[in-house]
C-alpha cells in the first residue's frame, strides 16, 4: 500500500500530537491543535461548501451561540458540507461542521441554532478531549488516522466520508449527548428559542421510519431515543423564561439560505480510496 509524502507528513504530525495525550491531561493549547488539524484531514476528505453566502451564514449563527458559551474565547470555525446525509459533528477545539441534509430537514431557524447549540456543548463540555484523556495509547492514533485519512485501507475513511459525519470518536454516550443537550438549550443566552432542539428530533425520528438511510449517520453518532426529546422538553421547561422575552424562532434570512443550500450542485459521490490502497 503506497502512502504519498504529503499523507506521511499529516500522519506523522497528528501521530505526534495524540500519542503523548493518551492517559494524561490534554491542554486548551494542544485540544486546539487537534482540533485543527483534525479539520485540516477533513476539509481535504469532505466536499465543503466555499459558497460565501452560505459559509458567512453559518459562520455568524453560529459564532452568535458561541460566543455566549463558557468557551467564548476559542476562534470558533463553521462549515457546511454538501451531503443529503442528516448530521452535524463537533471537533476540539471549536471546528463545527453541519451538513446539507440536517440544513435541508430543518423547518426553521431555532432547530438549525438549536443543532449548532447542541455540537458547541459538546466543545464546551470537552467531550472528545476526555475520550483522548482515557484512550488507551495503542489505539488511539489509530483510531484518528483510520477515520479521517486515507493512510487505511480498511474502508473506514470511505465510511467518514460517506456519512459525513462519523469523524473522531464516532459515538458519544447518552450522558455526553445529554450534557450536549443541555448546553444546546441554553441557546436562549444567544436569543433563540430553544424549542427548536425537541422539534428537530421530532423531525429525524420521523424520516427514521420513511428514509432510513438519509438519517442513520446521525443516529450512529447521536443516541436519539423519546425519553432524550422528553428530557429536552424539561430542560426548556426548567429554565423558567420570561415569557416577554421575544426568543428568535425563525426568520427569512434563514430560508433564503436554506433556499441557496438547496440551489447548491448536487453532491459529490463518495470518494473511493485509490486502488493501490484497497485491500
Amino acid at each position: 500500500m503506497y502512502h504519498s509524502p504529503s499523507e506521511m507528513i499529516r500522519y506523522v504530525a497528528l501521530i505526534a500530537l495524540l500519542f503523548p495525550l493518551a492517559a494524561c491531561s490534554v491542554s486548551e493549547d494542544q485540544e486546539v491543535a487537534i482540533g485543527r488539524q483534525n479539520a485540516e484531514e477533513i476539509n481535504a476528505q469532505l466536499p465543503i461548501v466555499t459558497d460565501p453566502t452560505i459559509s458567512g451564514y453559518i459562520q455568524a449563527v453560529g459564532e452568535s451561540i458561541a460566543k455566549k458559551t463558557s468557551r467564548s474565547d476559542l476562534d470558533w470555525h463553521f462549515y457546511v458540507v454538501n451531503t443529503k446525509q442528516v448530521n452535524a459533528f463537533a471537533l476540539p477545539g471549536g471546528f463545527i461542521y453541519v451538513n446539507r441534509g440536517l440544513i435541508e430537514s430543518a423547518d426553521r431557524l431555532d432547530e438549525l441554532t438549536g443543532t449548532l447549540g447542541h455540537e458547541i456543548g459538546h466543545v464546551v463540555q470537552r467531550h472528545s478531549v476526555k475520550q483522548m484523556e482515557s484512550a488507551q495509547k495503542a489505539n488511539l492514533g489509530l483510531v484518528v488516522v483510520c477515520t479521517l485519512t486515507s493512510i487505511c485501507h480498511s474502508g473506514l475513511a470511505q465510511a467518514a466520508v460517506q456519512v459525513g459525519g462519523s469523524a473522531l470518536f464516532a459515538r458519544y454516550s447518552r450522558i455526553d449527548e445529554l450534557q450536549a443537550d443541555s448546553e444546546g438549550v441554553n441557546v436562549t443566552r444567544a436569543g433563540y428559542d430553544p424549542q427548536g432542539i425537541p422539534d428537530l428530533f421530532q423531525v429525524l425520528l420521523k424520516e427514521r421510519e420513511y428514509q432510513p438511510s438519509k438519517v442513520e449517520g446521525w443516529f450512529a453518532s447521536h443516541p436519539l431515543e423519546e425519553a432524550r426529546i422528553q428530557r429536552a422538553k424539561d430542560l426548556i421547561a426548567q429554565q423558567r423564561l420570561d415569557p416577554s422575552q421575544r426568543l428568535i424562532v425563525d426568520s427569512p434570512e434563514f430560508h433564503a439560505f436554506k433556499t441557496r443550500v438547496s440551489e447548491l450542485p448536487a453532491p459529490p459521490p463518495p470518494r473511493q480510496l485509490p486502488s493501490d490502497q484497497q485491500e
